[in-house]
């Protein structure tokens, strides 16, 4: 059967992968409502094509921070992709490279910073950063990216604890690692999995390593990066810290709300990240989609705002960019290319979406990212409700004619 759309792949991937490891990747947080809620709200906004324009000359092409990309989207951070494909980072990396996107490598990935490098050195990398209670580690980290020659430093701000991801838990995903009877013979039922991991060994957190003798840190730092527990002494006021060792830009990632918005602007953040960690974090938090909005509104354009949860089409970052993101973030869509194929596998994911955004945008009636709006999403009158996780959503205009999702308070 041919892999078609990213939902093609989905399933492909929970075929080929130990169930672990595909809940691992698939999973969210507690009940997975706002996995779900991300899904629910992108398909709640209907587009509105314009028609009879010349659309013949098309170009989805953006630029952000003096570098042109060839779709508007990028890959996002993805912690212990290793599990997944031996070499996943690099491999992930490589397919941005071919399809001329940014890579955003992990803290948690299992590939060395200067080896994602050296992979992919024509790439344009980000590096996101967690910060854990050693703040050396997270110094190490920004270095080495620098020296590596990533852009952007993109860091990760709603991990003070791990969400509860259930499914990880039941099968004994955890820290210290306690694998079932039926987990460990599920994992027998994939030879071809179990023999890559064989071959390359349990993936680590190879960027927690120093770059000088190689020794390892601290068990409890590598646990505490599994379980993302990370820094909670962390504030806005750490922003300062952070600007002494990286001066390119800086965005903040995993904003919710206007008034952090309206803090990462005071506090000098280049860019902003609106996202819900892929409905793996606080299982109660807005759809990202529902949150961009009002976050675009306090911003005011000052700053570029990217959005990413629940991106499974390109009409889905069409959606994002009409609403005023700059670009989107796509994560699990290209691990589930990369469990299907690798590198190729991944590079076909991305080049899916570009195609899928690029028709979505010629039935639009627009030839480029600058010219779709709010008025190509559509947005029901200010008295109807929208179904979101069985609560309500209003969706109205804000002052500045842009398409909002607000949730409904609840009734006694």
């Amino acid at each position: 059967m041919p892999l078609l759309n990213v939902e093609d792949y989905r399933r492909r991937a929970r075929r080929v992968l130990p169930r672990l490891v595909f809940d691992y990747v698939d999973g969210g947080a507690e009940d997975e409502r706002c996995l779900q809620r991300n899904r629910d709200a992108l398909e709640s906004l209907p587009l509105i094509p314009e028609c009879l324009r010349d659309t013949s000359a098309m170009d989805i092409g953006i630029e952000l921070f003096g570098r042109r990309w060839r779709a508007p989207f990028a890959i996002a951070p993805i912690g212990l992709a290793g599990l997944v494909r031996p070499g996943a980072d690099a491999l992930l990396a490589g397919a941005a490279q071919a399809a001329r996107v940014p890579f955003i490598l992990s803290t948690a990935s299992n590939t060395r910073i200067e080896d994602v490098r050296a992979a992919a050195p024509d790439a344009t990398l980000w590096m996101q950063l967690y910060v854990m209670g050693e703040r050396a580690i997270a110094e190490r980290i920004v270095r080495r990216a620098r020296t590596a020659g990533f852009e952007a430093l993109v860091l990760t701000v709603d991990v003070p604890v791990s969400g509860l991801r259930e499914r990880d838990l039941r099968h004994g995903f955890r820290v210290p690692m306690q694998l079932t009877p039926g987990t460990l013979f599920d994992m027998a039922r994939h030879p071809a999995w179990l023999l890559r991991l064989a071959r390359s060994g349990a993936p680590q957190f190879a960027n927690l390593l120093p770059d000088d003798d190689g020794a390892p840190v601290s068990a409890q730092t590598q646990a505490a990066l599994l379980s993302r527990a990370m820094d909670r002494t962390l504030t806005w006021d750490s922003l300062a810290w952070l600007r002494k060792l990286w001066d390119g830009p800086l965005l903040i990632k995993g904003l919710l709300g206007a008034e952090d918005a309206r803090r990462a602007l005071r506090h000098g953040a280049d860019g902003i990240v609106v996202s819900n960690h892929g409905g793996r974090q606080l299982d109660a938090a807005p759809a990202s989609i529902a949150a961009l909005p009002a976050i675009l509104d306090a911003v005011g354009g000052r700053i570029p705002v990217l959005m990413d949860g629940g991106i499974r089409r390109g009409s889905d970052i069409v959606k994002a960019l009409a609403l005023g993101a700059r670009a989107a973030l796509v994560g699990r869509a290209p691990v589930y290319g990369l469990a299907c194929g690798g590198e190729q596998g991944a590079l076909s994911v991305l080049q899916l979406l570009a195609q899928e955004t690029e028709r979505t945008m010629t039935l639009l009636g627009a030839t480029g990212v600058h010219e779709l709006g709010p008025r190509h999403v559509d947005r029901p009158a200010p008295r109807s409700l929208t179904e979101q996780d069985g609560a309500a959503q209003r969706i109205k205009e804000t002052p500045h004619g842009k398409a909002s999702i607000y949730p409904a308070r609840a009734t006694a």
